[in-house]
Formats: C-alpha cells, structure tokens, sequence
C-alpha cells in the first residue's frame, strides 16, 4: 500500500513506538532469561547440594520466569505487530496517537510491578495455570496495568480495520483477529474478576481467575504464530497461502468465540465449565496443521536452509508440532506437561525471533544482524529446547512430578534422574541461544541509538 505522500512526522511516531515494543519485549526476554538459567540449574539432580538456595525461590522465580517469557515477551511482541499492520491498513497516519502512547507507558511502568514482588520477603507465589501470581497488591497492580496496555494497542488497532483490506492480506488479517480475541480475554478475565469480588486471595482465586482468560490468550498466541508464519514464508513460496492462513484464521476466531458463552451457559467456576475451556484447546491442532500444510506444500526448491528467516520458519514448524504432539499424552500432573508446552512456546518465539531479524529491525532502521550470528542464535535455542522437551517428558513418563525441583522432585529412578539431566543441559543450551539473542538485540537498539539514523521507512509497510 503506497505512501501517498504521508507526512514524516507520523512516520516518525510510527518508528519510536515500534523501537518502544521492541526494546520491552527483549527486556522482557532478558529477564526471563535469567530466572529461566537459575531454574534450569535448581533442577540438575544434586544441585542443592552444591548452592544453597534461597527459601521459596524456586517458586517465585518460576513465577516471573513464565509470566516474562510467556505473558510479557508475547504481549510486547503483539503490540509491535498491531502497530505494524495499523501503519500498513493506514499509512502515515496515527488514528487516536494518545492510545498508543499510553499503552507503551503502561508496558513500561508494569515491568518492575511484576518483577519486584519478587524480590521482597513479602507475597506467596501460586502456580496456577497460564498467568501464575504472586499474591502481592503491586504484583495485581502490574497484571492489570499490562493488560489494559496492550487492550489500547488492540483498540487502536480494530479503529482502522476494513474488512475489503484484510481480503488482500491474510497475515494482516490475523493479527487484526488477535486483536479481537485480545479484547475476548479482557472480557472474560472482566467477568471472572467481578464473580470473585470480595473472595480471599489464594491459588484457588488466581486459578479461577486467569482460567478463562488464559485459555482465551492462547488464541491470541496461536493467530500470532499464523501471522509470523506466513511473513516469514513470503519469500520462500511459490505463492502466498492465502487459503490456508484464512481457514486457519477463521478456525481460531471462531473457537475463540465461543470462550464466554461457557460464562452464561454454565455454572460459574464448575467442573463442567473448567473442562469446556480445555476442550476448546483443540482447535490449535487443526489451525496449526492447516497453517503447517500450505506453508510447507507451497515452499520452493532447494530450501534455503542458509537463510535466518527461513530456518527461524522451519524451527518454529518443528518445534511447535513436536510440543504439540507430546500434548497429547498429558495428564496435568507429571513434567510431560511443561514438556508439551515448552515446545509449543519454543516454536512461537522462534518465528517471532524470525519476524526480529526479517521484519522489525529492517522497519527500524537497524544494522541488520549476521546471518551467522542468528542461525548460531537460533540453532542452539531450537535443539536446546528440544532437548530439554524431551527430558521432561522422559522424566515424566516414569512420574517426575511438576513445579517442584531439588529433593522435592524424589528422582528415584534413572529413567527420572536422566530425563531431568537432560533438561537440565537443554534447558542451558537454549538459555544461551536466548541470552545471545538478547544480547544481539541490545547491542543493535545500543549502537543504532548513538547515532543519527536517517533511513527512510519503506513506502510500502508490510508484514
């Protein structure tokens, strides 16, 4: 879609708020990176005999090592992409500018709301699925600021779609989609918060809580990976698979849909309300398939396995369809579950390492990264998090239990003390992969920053 002469002062705007959602979702990395290191080493079999550590840090540094990595990461790199497809729907122009700089403020100012509960000998950390909690008023406070930020990146974002535009682009059309299934977990979270006014705080409320919701933002995820898939593909086709990403698309959007009926239909916070959320998790598979299957059907010959985009694509493929195979042998309880599920995220935040590389730092304006340098970054993630995929869910084929480490694990076999070893090594190589991303990243955003940068943005913006 053509310039049309837009001003450059938009333009300007269009990329300080891009570098803003970038600079906080690699900060966000970064801090996930850390706690996920300190945790990959409480869980190597005898470590605790070797540090000491602190009492309840495995808890709370699970906490923020999942919430950074899966909650924050995920959410700054979707309110790159709602910007992104906003400029390209309308070019030049900022529709209601103020949102958007209110929703970058607020990502901003929920980082240490988030992180520094943590560090005070205050707050009991709950496990609960998807969003876990640090009971702490700071903590909530922080969970809400984030959310409602990236609710106006949403808005912002829904102000400009037309449906005859998003015809014409697909990956557009599903970030456009995440965009409204944003708004569908905002709404249940809304409804499950106002159900459990006046309740005492504890796993229980946090479970409830962030149960529907939760489910619901895996929607958002998913549409995101459908999205990256299908940019990071672009080159590499012989065409576009525009039927696959709208039936994929269509397939999410309308799963998601059905999320809140569950709140009127059934009775509120029941077992048959909890098991219809999980239900609906199905649809990923199909979506994903699909979205897989046209990708991979249309791909051109020799694969170019020397490009960084394209090995980010064919990681990401990998791994989410291993994390999702191993979803379907688990029980809740064991460590076959994180193992399903590190490999679903592994493959999410490979294409979005891949959309870094292909698309967001060329719209910054930044010194574009070796190609070496990221298929070093990308190989040691990918097979790092394969591996330690793979340990889990070896140790918990023979009963590893979930969210604990050290003695309390009780390895007692060495099916279970081997599989933990192995994520152990896994989880480290993968840890580096991301800390060298990290570190690539800083480094770009460090050195373009000292200076003047007067590359001109593309007068054509696409995903």
């Amino acid at each position: 879609m053509p310039d049309n002469g837009a001003s450059l002062a938009p333009r300007a705007g269009f990329r300080r708020e891009l570098t803003g959602w970038a600079v906080l979702a690699v900060g966000a990395l970064g801090i996930a990176g850390v706690f996920a290191f300190l945790l990959a080493l409480s869980r190597v079999p005898g470590i605790e005999a070797v540090f000491p550590w602190p009492v309840g840090f495995f808890h709370k540094g699970l906490v923020i090592h999942v919430v950074f990595s899966f909650v924050v990461w995920f959410l700054a790199v979707f309110g790159a992409l709602t910007l992104i497809v906003r400029e390209r729907l309308a070019p030049g122009r900022l529709p209601v500018d103020s949102l958007g700089k209110a929703a970058l403020a607020g990502g901003f100012a929920a980082l240490p709301l988030l992180f520094v509960p943590a560090l005070l000998d205050r707050g009991e950390p709950t496990l609960n699925n998807y969003v876990p909690v640090i009971i702490d008023p700071l903590y909530y406070c922080g969970l809400a600021v984030l959310a409602l930020a990236v609710g106006c990146t949403a808005v912002r974002l829904l102000l400009v779609v037309r449906l005859r535009l998003l015809r014409r682009d697909p990956p557009c059309a599903a970030v456009a989609s995440a965009a409204l299934v944003y708004l569908i977990a905002l709404a249940c979270f809304a409804v499950a918060l106002s159900t459990l006014a006046g309740s005492a705080f504890s796993f229980d409320f946090n479970e409830r809580l962030m149960w529907g919701g939760g489910h619901a933002l895996q929607f958002v995820n998913a549409l995101m990976l459908v999205a990256a898939w299908a940019a990071l593909s672009a080159p590499y086709v012989r065409s576009v698979p525009t039927t696959a990403t709208s039936a994929a698309n269509t397939l999410l959007v309308l799963a998601a849909a059905v999320l809140p009926v569950f709140y009127l239909a059934l009775p509120m916070f029941s077992h048959e309300q909890t098991a219809a959320f999980t239900w609906m998790q199905y649809a990923f598979g199909p979506a994903a398939a699909i979205m897989a299957a046209g990708v991979l059907n249309r791909l051109a010959r020799p694969w170019p396995w020397r490009e960084p985009a394209f090995l980010a694509l064919a990681l990401s493929l990998l791994l989410f369809g291993i994390g999702g195979g191993l979803g379907l042998f688990v029980d809740g309880t064991d460590t076959r579950t994180p193992a399903h599920y590190h490999g679903v995220i592994a493959g999410i935040t490979l294409a979005f390492f891949g959309l870094f590389y292909a698309r967001i730092l060329p719209l910054l304006g930044r010194p574009r990264v070796s190609a070496l340098r990221m298929r070093l970054i990308l190989h040691l993630f990918a097979w790092g998090q394969l591996a330690a995929s793979i340990g889990l869910f070896i140790a918990g084929g023979h009963g590893a239990p979930r969210k604990v480490a050290g003695d309390a694990q009780g390895l007692s076999d060495t099916a279970q003390i081997a599989g933990m070893a192995l994520n152990g090594l896994g989880g480290l190589i993968a840890i580096i992969g991301g800390i060298l991303f990290v570190w690539t990243m800083a480094a770009v955003f460090l050195r373009a920053s000292s200076m003047t940068n007067h590359t001109a943005l593309p007068a054509e913006i696409r995903l």
